[in-house]
């Protein structure tokens, strides 16, 4: 059995997420995944599980934040 990192609920279906460099996350559910590892808008601070859209180091989640953000016109 594994424990989820963020809810930590015991549960025999956990799964593991290894993100580039190697660092592995135990969850029990993709909720939890989005809690802990999806980056935040830079606008209305939304958790981005979409595409969303990238500019250097800023993360919107659609084109509405971006163009707030002067990133898209």
């Amino acid at each position: 059995m594994g424990r989820c990192e963020v809810c930590g609920n015991e549960y025999d279906k956990t799964f593991e997420v290894t993100m580039p460099g190697g660092n592995t996350h135990t969850f029990d559910c993709f909720e939890c995944v989005e809690h802990a590892l999806a980056p935040s808008c830079a606008i209305c601070e939304v958790r981005v599980v979409n595409q969303g859209i990238e500019v250097g180091d800023l993360t919107c989640c659609g084109s509405h934040c971006a163009r707030v953000a002067g990133v898209l016109t």
